[in-house]
């Protein structure tokens, strides 16, 4: 007996999910249901074999496994427009940055339904997500695989526990976005000195590439590796030098504790 999972909200993540496990071996094993005000979003993804309902809350009367694929600050309007259509076997699986299980809960008043909170990016879009996931007492094991399954059809997914869901946003949600910049700097550096940006932005690309690989596959720790770029009185240690007269791993940090307190805040 196929899965019914159902998405509420096919915007870019959303989208991107359904996307994904329509291509992956689980597409054998569910039926994807949509949901999403405008109607061209779902039209967009008529090739992922996905059923298109009306409203939320036929979704909710034909899905078990529900994926809120909606911005933190819409989401209370969404989860009290499903009254009378939601079941205690109901499990709900929230990617609104900052949003806790018992938010969930307390605004669908039911302390039955299971949550589980996903923390995903843009990068998943590419099927190579970096999602941080994280169960609740709710929520049967078999369960819980099922939907980490969906996420590793777009990527990576790392399982981590309920009370770091809003801190892991700066390391994986967020960090794009910190990444760009940091990368805008290296191009806008290439062209202001003649370089070609598109060269330049291959060449950084592929240079992010190959770190994140040696990070991840060398074996050697993050401080061996910046060593062995860094020859005595060389070029490297001279840029270095600047970086840390700025105080790059600060700024780094009050970025990362910014969302943080952010994700405090969308939680109230």
């Amino acid at each position: 007996m196929k899965r019914k999972i159902g998405f509420i909200g096919a915007g870019n993540m959303g989208s991107a999910i359904m996307r994904g496990v329509s291509l992956s071996e689980l597409r054998w094993e569910i039926e994807i249901y949509a949901a999403d005000p405008d109607e061209s979003k779902l039209d967009a993804l008529s090739d992922c074999d996905i059923i298109k309902c009306k409203d939320s809350a036929e979704l909710m009367d034909e899905s078990d496994i529900v994926f809120l694929a909606v911005k933190p600050q819409v989401l209370e309007n969404v989860l009290k427009s499903l009254d009378g259509h939601v079941r205690d076997e109901h499990i709900f699986v929230s990617i609104a940055a900052g949003i806790s299980a018992d938010f969930i809960r307390n605004t669908l008043d039911n302390q039955n339904v299971g949550v589980i909170l996903v923390m995903p990016n843009t990068p998943l879009l590419l099927k190579e997500g970096a999602t941080a996931i994280a169960s609740t007492d709710s929520v049967p094991e078999k369960q819980f695989k099922f939907v980490c399954s969906v996420f590793e059809s777009c990527g990576q997914v790392q399982v981590i526990s309920e009370d770091k869901m809003k801190e892991i946003i700066a390391i994986n949600g967020s960090s794009p976005a910190f990444i760009y910049l940091f990368a805008k700097g290296f191009i806008d550096y290439a062209a202001k000195n003649g370089i070609d940006a598109e060269a330049a932005k291959k060449l950084f690309c592929q240079s992010l590439v190959g770190s994140a690989k040696m990070m991840t596959d060398s074996g050697y720790t993050i401080d061996e590796l910046i060593k062995m770029v860094s020859s005595p009185g060389g070029t490297t240690l001279a840029g270095l030098d600047r970086l840390y007269a700025n105080d790059l791993l600060k700024a780094v940090d009050e970025a990362c504790d910014a969302c943080t307190k952010r994700a405090y805040e969308l939680s109230k």
